[in-house]
């Protein structure tokens, strides 16, 4: 979709399938000043297996990988990265009939966030989201137990998230607004 559609998914960061794309992906490594990719088993689940990598070399370029170029200047809330869930409700194709759900979830790394570099680049903690690696991190993991915790812990609400962004930046209605019509 990103080959057919660029100008509209533009938000959506450089990705490769390998071993298909390896020769696009070792490429772009002479085009770019050390990008990062974070690498996914295209099978993988949980966490299994993702690592991030600023060489080609990492790779044995048979393997079957989902390779994405790292963001590396991420919205962080409370120091963390995090990502959010959304569900949606395909109900037709034909006509298009989709429901967005209006909540998710928010899962949140469990070390502060720092920009990738040797020393921290095997840190899961810091650069990944998942649930299932962020919640061996004894002692920092915080598990929210009632509806009274939603702003709080490593799994969070969609909306506390919504509410982060109208608190603390300015015009945060407007961007809130912008980025529920972008994903609608």
């Amino acid at each position: 979709m990103q080959k057919e559609f660029d100008k509209e998914y533009r938000f959506f960061p450089r990705t490769y399938l390998l071993p298909s794309e390896f020769g696009d992906f070792k490429a772009s490594f002479a085009k770019a000043n050390k990008p990062v990719y974070i690498v996914k088993p295209e099978a993988g689940c949980q966490g299994r297996g993702i690592f991030l990598t600023n060489t080609h070399e990492d790779l044995n370029p048979d393997d079957h990988y989902v390779v994405q170029k790292y963001i590396k200047n991420p919205l962080l809330i409370d120091e963390l990265k995090f990502d959010c869930r959304l569900y949606v409700l395909v109900l037709s194709i034909d006509p298009m009939r989709i429901y967005l759900f209006k909540e998710g979830l928010a899962r949140f790394s469990t070390d502060s966030y720092k920009q990738p570099t040797k020393k921290n680049l095997n840190n899961h903690y810091m650069h990944l989201t998942n649930y299932a690696i962020n919640a061996k991190n004894k002692g920092k993991f915080i598990f929210n137990k009632n509806l009274d915790d939603i702003d709080q812990g490593h799994k969070r609400t969609f909306t506390s998230v919504l509410d982060h962004i109208l608190e603390n930046y300015d015009d945060g209605e407007a961007k809130v607004d912008t980025m529920m019509h972008k994903i609608e």
